[in-house]
């Protein structure tokens, strides 16, 4: 879809450019999608995250859940159709948890030998 980035922004405005009702529809979206925890606490998906950008409530969906998980990447993307929602693309670069968490798997897989 956005070839160039690998997440895709649910926006919470319509093409019509009204805000999209409920107000928490982002928390609601991504909390389908959520896990219990050990710890008891609930918590989101890493490939769904609900942001707020310039104002305006998102839904952040990581491209990889395609691979993953392909129906429910493509209720997100249908919902988004059916409701109308605008989609851009997300970063471009990585982000910084995500390339922390790869610089790790790097440096465990390629141990510094002394």
């Amino acid at each position: 879809m956005f070839a160039d980035s690998p997440e895709i922004v649910i926006q919470g405005v319509t093409r019509s450019d009204q805000p999209f009702r409920p107000s928490d529809w982002a928390e609601r979206l991504c909390g389908m999608m959520s896990v219990l925890g050990a710890d008891r606490h609930l918590s989101y998906s890493p490939f769904l995250k609900p942001i707020i950008a310039a104002g305006v409530r998102c839904v952040v969906v990581d491209v990889k859940l395609e691979d993953m998980d392909p129906q429910a990447f493509r209720f997100l993307l249908d919902f988004a159709k059916d409701n109308e929602l605008k989609l851009r693309p997300g970063r471009k670069k990585k982000r910084p948890e995500e390339a922390a968490a790869e610089a790790a798997a790097l440096t465990r897989a390629n141990p510094v030998q002394s």
